[in-house]
């Protein structure tokens, strides 16, 4: 039944993109730019906090994945997930994001990842379970890209762990989190307009 009443809202919106539809996708993004570069600075700080098991800090991974999933469960087009994920990770990397440039890429592969599973489901569902599939497949292509970046000397025995804590985070900050501010944001008409509306 949701899952026929996502596709039947999916439809209302169509493939095409309109103005208010990138406009969205863009505030999205640059207000997730913002929180990125605070998010940023409190990883930094609160790394000592994880000293007895280093890869529990990836429970707190999945900020950096909200706008993969929360631009296109609004918007439901094409390209949403990257869109968002590109502009937020490009923006913090202007403002001073101590992973640089590189912030560029880890925003490509995880709106990258969210937007195959996307588009394995042509568009059209918008539970949890894609949500979160699409959370967990942002969180897996983080995980390899930072991996391969900063911790190629790490066992794959450890990485294993960096991977799970940061699929759980996606699913729970980065797709339930979506699912969460969207019911709050329909009350207040701010989505009128939008399928998730």
């Amino acid at each position: 039944m949701a899952a026929t009443a996502s596709r039947a809202q999916s439809a209302i919106g169509g493939s095409k993109w309109r103005s208010r539809d990138i406009v969205v996708t863009a505030i999205i993004g640059v207000v997730f730019g913002v929180v990125f570069q605070v998010w940023n600075a409190l990883w930094g700080f609160t790394g000592g906090l994880f000293t007895f098991l280093p890869a529990a800090q990836n429970l707190f991974y999945g900020v950096w994945l909200v706008p993969a999933v929360l631009a296109p469960l609004i918007v439901r087009k094409p390209g949403a997930a990257l869109f968002a994920e590109l502009v937020a990770a490009g923006l913090s990397a202007v403002i001073g994001s101590q992973f640089g440039p590189d912030a560029l890429l880890s925003g490509l592969l995880q709106g990258g990842a969210a937007e195959l599973v996307f588009l394995a489901f042509r568009y059209r569902v918008w539970s949890l379970p894609v949500l979160s599939l699409a959370a967990a497949a942002s969180a897996t292509a983080a995980w390899a890209h930072d991996w391969i970046v900063y911790s190629a000397a790490m066992g794959f025995d450890v990485q294993v762990w960096y991977w799970v804590f940061a699929v759980v985070s996606a699913v729970v900050i980065a797709a339930g989190g979506s699912v969460l501010l969207v019911r709050s944001l329909r009350p207040t008409g701010v989505l009128k307009g939008f399928p998730a509306g």
